[in-house]
């Protein structure tokens, strides 16, 4: 299918970058062009109103929305985030880039994903739960176990996983436990949903280096964003005997190139907020942390960080993107004309989307499992994840992200052509 890139190579519109991503691989893997054509845009965008109550007694409108984007392979999965930057055309890629990260896991899901325009840092727990379950009830209309799971995502957590579950629930007069995934565990949550994220992107770095014929012990580290998923990645990663020498957060960072405390520090972050402040290194930003000297860079806070300007001083020779779309395409061209090995988001932050998958497994037979079951799973799908997409990238000469596209849309487009067009 022949596309006009030169507007799309002119934007940063991630919708835009989406789709480019998708039209790359399409060539490479020789898509046809009624398939590309329906793989390059979402099969269902529901936008909502939702009027909550506030603490004052009135209430207040917000605009909400839930894409799903391909649901041949199964049912729709996909967070859903609380901010105040929330758009359209960012909700849609990210359901594109779930499509293609349960796809490149081959679990039986397709994409979705979710989000409310609002600032969660200026509502009470009351209003919050408002909104959530007003929010609910609007999208209640296409989500279900059978249909699209929601997860947690920027700014939502197991409470408010909880009150979608209950509400959901009520709504259909018993517990209805599958309806999303990221719950606590008193009410059908998994073991090891915590940190399956961070879990997951250590499991493809390990594999990484082991490719390049590098050891573990004592490679550097680099993480920008110290919430979930960086704090538990630079928890897990210096427990396997990686050094960690920089991390930062929305407020700042701090580096230390023999090596941050990384126990020390997640006790700062949860007395004062941040990690600003840490007298275990020397003060630093989020800029100078992606640039910092070090063999694994992990960019674990929002989307395009990685950009055009500062790809050329990227020093690390693997980028594990523990955020979704961190990397701009112009950077990626850099990034890989450098000879350093991007571990694209729909791999590199598989972890979460496995481990809900497995919760909601687990929800529908009602049988739990231990964390050391879980984790050993979600090895072994990772492992596997990384050695089809390194296969595909050294065949076709091309990098790690277009050999998990090649991998993820070659299975999504074998799907949606075998089931065939109703009516």
């Amino acid at each position: 299918m022949t596309q006009d890139l030169s507007a799309v190579q002119a934007s940063d519109n991630v919708w835009e970058m989406a789709q480019r991503q998708l039209d790359e691989v399409g060539s490479l893997i020789g898509l046809n062009e009624s398939l590309h054509g329906y793989l390059r845009v979402p099969k269902r965008v529901l936008e909502v109103s939702v009027p909550a109550r506030m603490d004052n007694g009135g209430f207040r409108m917000f605009t909400g929305y839930r894409v799903q984007h391909n649901m041949s392979r199964g049912p729709g999965k996909g967070g859903i985030r609380f901010h105040p930057d929330v758009t359209l055309d960012e909700v849609k890629a990210l359901a594109m880039w779930m499509t293609w990260k349960c796809a490149l896991v081959n679990i039986p899901f397709g994409g979705a994903k979710g989000g409310v325009i609002c600032d969660p840092k200026h509502m009470s727990m009351q209003e919050l739960e408002n909104l959530t379950r007003r929010f609910t009830s609007e999208i209640s209309i296409i989500i279900g176990p059978e249909k699209d799971i929601p997860a947690p995502d920027v700014y939502t957590t197991p409470q408010i996983m909880a009150w979608i579950m209950d509400t959901f629930s009520m709504q259909h007069g018993y517990s209805i436990s599958g309806v999303v995934t990221g719950k606590p565990l008193a009410i059908g949550g998994s073991l090891g949903r915590d940190k399956a994220t961070a879990r997951g992107c250590m499991y493809v770095v390990d594999e990484a280096l082991e490719t390049q014929g590098r050891t573990i012990e004592g490679a550097r580290v680099a993480i920008q964003g110290f919430g979930n998923a960086g704090m538990y990645a630079a928890t897990l990663m210096a427990e396997r005997g990686y050094r960690v020498v920089a991390v930062s957060d929305s407020h700042g960072g701090v580096a230390n190139e023999r090596g941050l405390d990384i126990k020390g520090l997640v006790a700062h972050k949860s007395e004062t907020g941040s990690v600003v402040g840490f007298t275990g290194g020397e003060r630093t930003d989020n800029r100078e942390v992606l640039e910092f000297d070090c063999d694994v860079l992990v960019p674990a806070a929002l989307e395009k960080v990685i950009t055009r300007e500062n790809a050329p001083r990227v020093r690390a020779s693997i980028v594990a993107e523990a955020a979704n779309g961190p990397t701009m395409p112009d950077a990626d061209d850099i990034l890989f004309d450098r000879g350093v090995m991007v571990l694209p988001d729909i791999l590199a932050n598989a972890g979460g989307v496995t481990v809900s998958y497995f919760e909601w497994v687990q929800d529908l037979q009602a049988n739990f499992w231990e964390e050391e079951e879980i984790n050993e799973r979600l090895k072994r799908k990772l492992t596997r994840s990384f050695r089809e997409a390194h296969e595909q990238a050294k065949r076709h000469g091309v990098s790690m992200r277009k050999g998990a596209y090649c991998v993820a849309v070659a299975r999504v487009a074998e799907a949606t052509k075998l089931r065939g067009l109703y009516p």
